[in-house]
């Protein structure tokens, strides 16, 4: 055996034994966490994959990495001053026990120390009543999370994950002040806002944007600084199947309830913007335009006849929306996912995929 290879073994043994951590990264700086903030997010959600390459990194402030860890992302992210931030989602039931919240936040600290991460995103989408023993186990997880992650990670980030509107959407009624003042921002998902139908059952806009817009004027009627709410828009939509599809173009969907409500978006399938982009030209209608719901949709009939509406945003929808993140002063914008555009390099999706980003930052 080489000596050098000998050396190497045993530089790797002792680093083992000492439970040191070796930086992934050609350049050893890269492994420093991200202590940097920008004046404005860009907050993405990668899934996995190598789509990352692609991605508009003169853009990019943190990168929440909900797919396998990879090293090469963190590295490469590093480089262009952008963090990257581990997922975290664990039972409230779990958690309502002060240990076991304790050990499940050393474990997520001690775990971004070893990857060379720069924070993390609570994703956390349990229904949760209010004054719970979960209510207040929520609350505290937030608030003991930030002030753990600010200590052992100085610079780091905790952000949290809301639902479109803070008024119990799919029963998440948490104590969105606190929890706000608790974090360094909240990411809003304002997409899946047809989770609960209480009106005809009907295919819907994703993410209609007086209702989505609306829901950010609610979250500032509770005091929370705009300097703290992300945007979250949708980068995919629901494909419905029409029981009937009237003269008006309405399409009547399955009932499917969900959490009380009697009708959902379950009824659909969520389909990525590639394929959406792919559906349009061969589609029956055409990109068609609601003015009401300020949002695209389009008609086909697939192999067996039926005919379906597929609901979904574009740059045109999504400037509607970002346009309001600067006027409001909001303190970004994200989306999800990124991994879901086309990023094949071929002409027209490149275009495409030009678009979506840009629209990110309003028009």
């Amino acid at each position: 055996m080489a000596r050098g290879v000998v050396s190497w073994l045993l530089l790797w043994t002792l680093v083992s034994v000492c439970g040191a951590d070796v930086c992934p990264c050609e350049r050893p700086e890269l492994c420093q966490q991200i202590r940097q903030q920008r004046d404005f997010e860009v907050f993405l959600f990668d899934v996995g994959g190598k789509t990352w390459k692609f991605y508009n990194w003169s853009m990019v402030t943190t990168v929440a990495t909900f797919g396998k860890y990879d090293a090469d992302l963190m590295c490469y992210a590093h480089s262009k001053g952008a963090r990257v931030v581990l997922k975290g989602d664990v039972p409230l039931s779990y958690v309502v026990d002060q240990d076991n919240r304790t050990a499940w936040i050393t474990e997520k600290v001690n775990l971004a120390k070893s990857q060379f991460m720069d924070g993390i995103n609570l994703d956390i989408e349990q229904a949760v009543e209010e004054g719970s023993p979960e209510y207040h186990a929520l609350t505290d997880l937030v608030k003991e999370t930030t002030e753990t992650f600010h200590r052992e990670i100085p610079g780091s980030q905790v952000s949290f994950d809301v639902a479109w509107s803070p008024h119990c959407v799919d029963g998440r009624c948490y104590d969105y002040v606190t929890i706000a003042e608790s974090c360094d921002l909240l990411f809003v998902m304002s997409y899946d806002e047809q989770s609960q139908i209480m009106g005809d059952c009907i295919a819907m806009a994703n993410a209609p944007l007086n209702q989505t817009l609306n829901a950010y004027d609610e979250y500032l009627k509770l005091k929370i600084d705009p300097k703290k709410l992300v945007m979250g828009v949708p980068w995919y939509g629901y494909d419905y199947v029409c029981l009937n599809l009237s003269q008006e173009g309405i399409c009547s969907i399955a009932k499917v309830p969900f959490r009380g409500a009697p009708c959902s978006d379950a009824a659909g399938k969520q389909k990525t913007y590639k394929w959406i982009m792919k559906q349009v030209n061969s589609s029956m209608s055409g990109r068609m335009w609601d003015s009401k719901q300020e949002a695209p949709y389009i008609n086909y009939k697939d192999d067996i006849g039926r005919i379906h509406q597929v609901w979904y945003d574009d740059p045109q929808s999504i400037c509607a929306k970002t346009d309001y993140v600067t006027s409001r002063g909001l303190r970004g914008v994200g989306m999800w996912n990124s991994n879901i555009l086309d990023y094949s390099g071929e002409a027209v999706a490149r275009q495409q995929t030009v678009m979506m980003w840009n629209a990110l930052l309003g028009c």
